[in-house]
């Protein structure tokens, strides 16, 4: 999720553990603590496809973070006092292991069991920024602040509100469960078939979700509404280039985006000159967040191991695209690109 999703969750989360013994200090070390293990993306690892693949990896893990919460338990408690040791480790341990658990409810994966395996574990119900979740732990964080200590109604409004926003994550899992199932049976009925399935929030929501259904030498791409009036789902169809790969078939850089990726991306030569990965769980046709040039190639048509990030295309005059298209299902999301 977003900084400050993980921030104010931090702050919200330490003061309901310790906020009453320790008071405005709850919200600043839970907003320090709840962006921590983030600061990963500050570490080079090699080069593009290695910051990619191994952000949300042992900063991420559960293991790491559990062995680490009592050091920088011990340290707060010696530091201030205030409250019991068990308290503050208590505190440090649930700030800490909520940021990656809320982080795995999203596309890109997260590497919770780091190092008894590297999966990246990827739920795809919720969007990176998604304001129905941020927006309660924003109301509780502040009720906290602007309420006097002695009232206890801010320590109340914070409880209430983290309730609403966890249930808010039991709704977008239940919401995927239902939509997927709609996308498989749509499927079926247009004969469509797939290896694997992928069904993820668009922007901003969980009312709108995207469908993502891989095949050997291609994908198809749909989009459905809550509101949608049919469940009868438009699937485009788009081309991957997977054949291309056969000469870097065992690089590491190509072994490791299609891992990373449980499978869902797009071979392409956008040039004569370079052959590309892109990673379709994050963004639209013409702009997605993650590519990489994986080969160079030469004028023999010989390929030379590559590995630099594609910027990527800013497209947010179509973010209100993806507004309009929860109310009208005429909205078309997935242009056909250029030859």
């Amino acid at each position: 999720m977003d900084s400050l999703t993980q921030v104010l969750l931090g702050a919200s989360v330490a003061e309901l553990v310790i906020g009453r013994a320790i008071g405005r200090k709850a919200s600043l070390y839970g907003a320090m603590l709840g962006t921590l293990p983030d600061l990963d993306v500050l570490i080079p690892y090699g080069g593009a496809i290695e910051d990619f693949t191994y952000h949300r990896g042992f900063s991420h893990s559960l293991l790491v973070l559990t062995a680490a919460a009592p050091v920088i338990g011990w340290a707060l408690h010696k530091l201030h006092g205030l409250a019991s040791l068990k308290l503050w480790i208590g505190m440090v341990w649930l700030v800490l292991v909520t940021h990656p658990l809320l982080d795995s409810f999203t596309v890109y994966g997260t590497q919770l069991f780091w190092p008894i395996t590297e999966y990246p574990v990827s739920g795809s119900s919720t969007f990176i920024i998604d304001p129905a979740y941020t927006l309660w732990l924003a109301i509780g964080v502040i009720a906290v602040l602007a309420f006097t200590r002695q009232t206890r109604l801010g320590y109340k409004v914070n409880a209430i509100c983290l309730a609403l926003a966890s249930s808010y994550l039991a709704w977008t899992m239940a919401a995927k469960a239902h939509v997927t199932g709609i996308a498989e049976r749509s499927m079926e009925r247009q004969g469509l078939t797939h290896n694997h399935l992928l069904s993820t929030p668009a922007p901003f929501n969980t009312l709108l979700w995207r469908f993502v259904a891989m095949q050997d030498d291609g994908y198809y791409v749909g989009y459905y509404s809550v509101f949608d009036d049919t469940k009868d789902i438009k699937f485009t169809r788009f081309e991957s280039r997977t054949d291309l790969l056969e000469p870097l078939a065992d690089t590491w850089g190509v072994k490791r985006l299609q891992w990373f990726s449980h499978g869902f991306y797009r071979v392409s030569q956008p040039s004569p000159s370079e052959l590309v990965i892109t990673d379709l769980r994050m963004g639209v046709e013409d702009a997605y967040v993650f590519s990489f040039k994986i080969a160079d190639i030469a004028a023999d048509g010989s390929m030379n191991p590559a590995n630099e990030r594609i910027p990527v295309k800013r497209v947010t005059s179509r973010l209100w695209q993806f507004w309009y298209r929860i109310w009208d299902s005429s909205v078309n999301l997935a242009p056909r690109l250029p030859e």
